[in-house]
């Protein structure tokens, strides 16, 4: 983490820098965090739906990058057989709420969501 910032009406936000991009998320940590390296888990709160907020990638490999009012996650797509919707970005796995079942062919495959900063959040975590 960079920084945390404070805007008025939202949350305390986090300027990140990951080895696949850069952008600012919602921080659910201490308030006074200063810069460094955290362990921290990513939530998705949104539900995802095929065709809105959930694309086909442009490219292949994992990214993430502000995308003017949101921020794009681009990971390897999967589910599981009860319906629970999982993004693989270089090894780190977000649960997503899928809106609705994927397309055939789409699970396994290179996908961009696109979501509000404030609806990805970071969890801080000790081992």
């Amino acid at each position: 983490m960079e920084k945390i910032a404070k805007f008025p009406g939202s949350p305390l936000l986090a300027q990140v820098n990951t080895a696949i991009g850069r952008t600012a998320v919602r921080w659910c940590g201490d308030p006074a965090a200063g810069p460094g390296e955290y362990r921290v888990e990513w939530t998705v709160d949104e539900d995802i739906f095929w065709g809105r907020n959930a694309r086909p990638a442009v490219g292949d490999g994992p990214e993430i990058r502000p995308g003017g009012h949101c921020v794009v996650l681009r990971g390897l797509l999967s589910h599981t057989e009860d319906g629970v919707g999982m993004l693989d970005l270089d090894g780190t796995v977000i649960l997503l709420d899928l809106a609705d079942p994927l397309p055939d062919g789409v699970s396994g495959t290179w996908v961009e969501l696109y979501l509000e900063r404030e609806r990805i959040a970071l969890y801080p975590y000790d081992l």
